[in-house]
């Protein structure tokens, strides 16, 4: 009897890579493309397509994003992990900051005057 394999990606993670698989191959579809064609076009294998759109966890970002390209979907990922989009990392990079050099966000109104 063989032990299953447990995944070390975690669980969101999976789902997230099923939802982008299953879009991947609605996309082909929509545009009337054969895997064996789109898979050409990539220049990956039938097998390593269906695992795509499948979304197996196994499978390398770059066949992904190859992918994509091929579909014409690759615009977003570029902004993916985007710096500008990264709240957080900047909340925490303007946290370690002095005081006196942090750049409020938001205007707060008028700044102080020198009286002149």
């Amino acid at each position: 009897m063989t032990t299953p394999i447990k995944s070390t990606i975690p669980l969101p993670v999976l789902r997230l890579l099923r939802k982008l698989g299953n879009d991947i191959r609605d996309a082909r579809l929509r545009r009337r493309i054969r895997a064996a064609t789109l898979a050409e076009r990539a220049l990956i294998s039938r097998t390593t397509l269906h695992r795509i759109e499948r979304g197996a966890g196994g499978v390398s970002m770059g066949n992904y994003a190859t992918v994509l390209f091929v579909l014409g979907l690759h615009d977003g990922i570029s902004e993916l992990a985007d710096r500008g989009r990264d709240a957080l990392g900047l909340d925490l990079m303007e946290e370690r900051l002095p005081q006196r050099v942090r750049v409020p966000r938001a205007s707060a109104g008028p700044g102080p005057t020198d009286g002149r």
